[in-house]
């Protein structure tokens, strides 16, 4: 972890603004300081802007449903929820990860690209009248959609529809509305984007790429070459070209890790505050998946210590995401948890010895979910009776 690792959590942590600097702030300012959430149907963007901001469900829905955030196709194509101030940034530096794959398979089983083409103008001419979501877009496109039939079923894809709205979110033609208005679903309804958010970038593909690097370095620098180029997904040559501009410079600490050239005084002169500041975040949350390096929230004597991993004990220290939502204390791992919707409390344990202040924090994070969220799926596939198990083990190390 280096030479100072207490420091490096606190300051990724005051970066971040899980340091209470936050508070009062909207949805869209929280994102921009501690960069796009990441989003898979589970209550991860709900929790980064709870943890930070104090931001209810409703307030989060709100920013929704006004654009100000909104869920997108993003870095290495996957999806974000964004802050209106980066929606095109977003959506270039997203495009070609997960098309080109799609495309490939939908040409193999027959499509042709001027049939593609026209199935995408089909698609914004029907969403030009209503939003709809998929079974209406089938109904209205009717024979416009090819059936890949047994083939393409075995092979993922069984119609040309999904190739369309794909490529039509990634050129900022059509956006997703959640059915309900909630982030952690994934049924959406699809309305056309007007305007498009794209058609006023005037970034090169190039140059979008070193924009990333340098919201990346704000957001979560100290990071190494290696981290961006994992939360970018950019080969070596291209994540160099990405960060050259930017000058960055190496921490005093090694690890390869560099940061801004604008943030070196800050952080030479930064100092891990006295006091306790506890949080609990998703097990997506930024902190940790920006740079997908567990080790490094970790004391070392917690490396060797076991935890639930899939369907056994493993050592946090060999792990490189987090296995359960996260307690943290000024940027280090300090405990797990889990909402355990049976009896609608959160289970938890912690490595360090817990007072007044962490178990307030639980109750109030508890209290948010019990009452605004209703559970706490860390993704779409995440259940109750899924995690049973996690939730037992977390019980008997708290009660050990």
């Amino acid at each position: 972890m280096g030479s100072d690792a207490r420091t490096l959590q606190a300051w990724w942590a005051e970066r971040q603004g899980l340091d209470g600097s936050l508070q009062g702030k909207s949805a869209a300012e929280v994102l921009e300081r501690s960069g796009w959430a990441r989003s898979v149907g589970g209550v991860g963007p709900y929790l980064t802007l709870f943890s930070r901001a104090g931001i209810s469900r409703t307030a989060a829905d709100d920013a929704v449903a006004a654009l100000d955030i909104c869920e997108l196709p993003s870095a290495r194509g996957c999806t974000y929820v964004l802050p209106r101030s980066d929606f095109a940034l977003g959506l270039k530096v997203g495009q070609g990860f997960s098309d080109a794959t799609d495309l490939k398979l939908a040409r193999a089983l027959g499509a042709t690209d001027g049939e593609l083409d026209r199935l995408c103008q089909a698609v914004v001419n029907a969403l030009e009248k209503e939003p709809l979501d998929p079974d209406g877009l089938r109904e209205a496109l009717g024979a416009k959609v090819r059936n890949f039939g047994p083939e393409g079923k075995k092979k993922g894809m069984t119609t040309t529809l999904p190739i369309a709205l794909g490529q039509l979110q990634s050129t900022g033609e059509i956006r997703r509305i959640p059915a309900n208005g909630r982030l952690d679903q994934q049924r959406y309804r699809y309305t056309v984007w007007r305007p498009n958010p794209l058609k006023a970038c005037r970034l090169r593909q190039e140059e979008a790429y070193t924009e990333l690097a340098r919201k990346y370095f704000r957001w979560i620098g100290p990071a190494t070459l290696a981290e961006f180029q994992w939360f970018s997904g950019l080969g070596v040559k291209a994540a160099n070209a990405a960060v050259e501009p930017l000058k960055l410079v190496p921490i005093p600490a090694g690890e390869k890790r560099m940061l801004l050239p604008e943030d070196r005084e800050a952080f030479a002169a930064f100092k891990v505050p006295k006091q306790p500041h506890y949080v609990l975040v998703g097990s997506l949350d930024a902190m940790g998946q920006h740079r997908r390096d567990l080790k490094s929230l970790l004391s070392a004597d917690d490396l060797d210590r076991n935890v639930f991993v899939d369907k056994g004990p493993k050592p946090l220290g060999s792990i490189a995401d987090l296995p359960s939502h996260a307690i943290l204390d000024r940027g280090r791992l300090i405990g797990l948890w889990e909402y355990d919707a049976a009896t609608e409390s959160i289970a938890w344990m912690s490595f360090v010895k817990k007072d007044q202040a962490l178990e307030a924090a639980v109750k109030a994070t508890e209290k948010y979910v019990r009452t605004e969220l209703g559970d706490a799926r860390s993704f779409s596939l995440d259940s109750p009776k899924s995690r049973a198990p996690r939730v037992e083990t977390l019980r008997k190390a708290a009660n050990g």
